[in-house]
């Protein structure tokens, strides 16, 4: 899907001062809120963002300032594999 945003060339210049390409940190903060908001899980932060790996999404998340969704589940499940794993 492609979206366009239209701005002024003022404000594009002065939020684009660095970057060169300004769709890169729009797509960045899509992803990290809806990421934040549940909608994508870590998978889709790293297929959208064409990362690496799975660290290198929980790298950017920390970056951008949003925790992980870590529940109760994920936990016991991470717990019980250690239990396994030290056995």
């Amino acid at each position: 899907m492609q979206v366009t945003v239209e701005i002024t060339d003022r404000i594009a210049q002065q939020i684009d001062e660095t970057e060169g390409q300004l769709s890169r940190p729009l797509l960045e903060l899509i992803v990290a809120d809806a990421y934040n908001s549940g909608k994508i899980n870590t998978a889709e932060v790293r297929q959208m963002l064409q990362l690496p790996n799975r660290l290198a999404a929980h790298a950017f998340l920390k970056d951008m300032g949003v925790y992980l969704n870590y529940d109760r589940t994920e936990l016991e499940r991470d717990l019980q594999t250690l239990k396994e794993l030290r056995s």
